[in-house]
């Protein structure tokens, strides 16, 4: 019995996720060496990438980048399976979930901002929540919330603006 090979061939769909997926990596690479005074607490530069796919190819889309770029990014910086891999993938499926959820809101209503908004505060919960399950068993950690909400608040709205303003200079005419 001769083994034949499998062939893969990407379609355009997977070219376009592998793209805005690296420059998604690439950011959080580049994220991980910027030093934070509150650890956790990052500006979540990928997100304008998620939120970018988000709006112009959909959810799927954005499952894929985003979950994509936790896995690759922390092979890359060397956080797999590491706590910061599984606080990092709580807070993309936390994030990813009200996203989900989001999208049946008005349009009009809900756009890049407050996506980028209800996402970074989603983050966060998600990540407190496996910090307090699993690496903290303390509600000491909660004390901490304050700074972590006002992180989300004001990284969320430099995201979300951001992401508005690179989809408003990309929409085809």
């Amino acid at each position: 019995m001769t083994l034949s090979p499998i062939e893969l061939v990407p379609t355009a769909d997977d070219r376009r996720i592998a793209r805005y997926a690296a420059a998604a990596i690439a950011l959080s690479v580049v994220e991980a060496a910027i030093p934070m005074p509150l650890p956790g607490v990052k500006p979540g530069l990928a997100n304008i990438i998620i939120l970018v796919v988000l709006a112009r190819y959909g959810w799927r889309d954005a499952v894929w980048v985003s979950l994509l770029r936790v896995v690759a990014g922390s092979l890359l910086i060397g956080q797999f399976l590491a706590p910061g891999f599984f606080l990092s993938l709580a807070g993309a499926l936390a994030s990813l979930i009200v996203l989900g959820l989001a999208m049946h809101l008005p349009a009009r209503l809900f756009g890049p901002v407050s996506q980028s908004l209800i996402a970074a505060f989603a983050h966060i919960a998600g990540q407190l929540a496996v910090a307090r399950l699993w690496l903290v068993p303390h509600d000491g950690l909660f004390y901490l919330l304050p700074f972590f909400a006002l992180a989300a608040l004001l990284f969320g709205l430099a995201n979300g603006l951001a992401a508005a303003k690179l989809l408003e200079e990309t929409r085809p005419a």
